[in-house]
């Protein structure tokens, strides 16, 4: 079992892309969205993962996580067992200091939100943000990808 730490805050250009180093492309649904126990489908290339999430601490920073790769075949069966509003974004990976980026560009229906997120070893880590990291949005759950699937960005 395992425990995800990490901040998420918008970000203001695309200048993250110059030092990029990986993009991958996502698509990724929700067999169930309730926030207490959100499990995710998702075929990101051509591997396929099953995610399970629990509910957030107060901050919004820790929660439970479960991620199993599973058969891309198989991913890509449940995904039509999926609730409505599929996501799919762009992954971008980039290193900044001793920490991993990951910036999402979302889109379809949340074309025009571009998210970055930060793992964390302890919630009270230092870590370095780049000139292209925008507002915090951390704990905000209208951000949360399983949020965004049934509220829509282009819905805002």
């Amino acid at each position: 079992m395992s425990v995800e730490i990490e901040r998420k805050f918008l970000v203001l250009s695309d200048a993250f892309e110059k030092e990029a180093n990986k993009k991958d492309y996502i698509k990724q649904g929700f067999l169930n969205s309730n926030k207490n126990r959100v499990v995710r489908v998702r075929v990101k290339n051509d591997q396929g993962f099953l995610t399970i999430k629990g509910p957030s601490n107060q901050s919004g920073t820790t929660r439970f996580e479960w991620e199993k790769e599973i058969p891309l075949e198989e991913a890509k069966s449940l995904l039509e067992l999926c609730e409505e509003g599929i996501i799919e974004k762009y992954r971008y990976q980039i290193q900044v200091n001793n920490h991993l980026y990951e910036v999402d560009v979302f889109l379809g229906e949340n074309e025009g939100l571009t998210v970055a997120e930060v793992e964390l070893s302890s919630e009270n880590e230092k870590f370095t943000k780049p000139n292209w990291l925008g507002r915090e949005v951390t704990g905000l759950e209208k951000y949360y990808n399983s949020n965004l699937s049934k509220n829509p960005f282009s819905k805002w």
